[in-house]
C-alpha cells in the first residue's frame, strides 16, 4: 500500500489542519461512502487547499490508512482506561470490555462504520488489507496491538499452545459477528453483540 502519511505535522497549526482533514474524511465516509470519497471533496470540507492535503497524504488510501490508525489509537486508549479501572482477572472480562468499547465507538465516532481499523465492506484488495501495516493485514496488526492487554490472561497449555494465534482467531470471529450486528441494526443488534461476547468468552476461557 501507499505510505499512509507523507509528513507528520509537528507545529500546532499543522496538527490542527491534519486532524481537520481526517475529521472531514470521516464525516464524508458516513455521507457518501468509500466509493464517493475524493481528496478534492475532503479538502473542500476541511477548508484547506488541495495542495495542503497532499502535503500530508498521498491520496484516498493514505487518508483511510491514517484514519484507521487514529481509530485504533483511540480504541486502545479507551480500552487501556477500562482495563486500568476494572483490572480484569480473566480473558472473559477483557473480552467484554473490548467489545463494549468497540460498539461504543461504532455508534459514536464518525466514519467508524466504514473504516474502523480497516475498510469495512470494501473489496479486500491488497491496499485495503494493509491500511495499518505494509506487511501485516489489518486484523493481524490489531491483534499485535491488543496483545499487550491479553498476554497475561491468555496462558499457554495443551489446549492453547499458541495464545497469539488464539487472539488472532478470536479477532477474526469478533470482526465477522460485529459486522453482522451492525448490518442487522445500525445501532448494533443487542442479541448479536451478546452472542459475540459469549462466543469469545467460550473460546478464550
Amino acid at each position: 500500500m501507499q505510505t499512509a502519511v507523507r509528513r507528520r505535522p509537528v507545529q500546532r497549526r499543522s496538527l490542527e489542519r491534519f486532524e481537520r482533514i481526517l475529521d472531514s474524511c470521516a464525516e464524508l465516509l458516513d455521507e457518501v461512502g468509500y466509493t464517493g470519497l475524493t481528496t478534492k471533496e475532503v479538502a473542500r470540507r476541511a477548508q484547506v487547499p488541495i495542495g495542503t492535503l497532499y502535503q500530508f497524504f498521498p491520496g484516498v488510501e493514505g487518508l483511510l490508512g491514517a484514519l484507521a490508525e487514529r481509530n485504533l489509537e483511540h480504541f486502545t486508549d479507551r480500552l487501556s482506561r477500562r482495563v486500568e479501572a476494572e483490572q480484569p482477572a480473566h480473558a472473559g472480562t477483557l473480552v467484554d470490555l473490548a467489545v463494549e468499547e468497540y460498539v461504543a465507538m461504532h455508534r459514536a465516532v464518525p466514519g467508524f462504520g466504514v473504516v474502523d481499523f480497516g475498510a469495512i465492506g470494501i473489496t479486500e484488495d491488497e491496499q485495503n488489507l494493509h491500511l495499518l501495516d505494509d506487511v501485516l493485514d489489518n486484523n493481524s496488526a490489531v491483534a499485535d496491538r491488543l496483545w499487550s492487554f491479553a498476554a497475561d490472561l491468555l496462558g499457554t497449555g495443551a489446549d492453547r499452545p499458541d495464545p497469539r494465534l488464539s487472539l488472532r482467531v478470536a479477532l477474526e470471529c469478533a470482526d465477522a459477528v460485529l459486522r453482522l450486528a451492525f448490518r442487522t441494526d445500525p445501532e448494533g443488534d443487542p442479541a448479536l453483540i451478546a452472542e459475540c461476547k459469549r462466543l469469545l468468552r467460550g473460546y478464550l476461557s
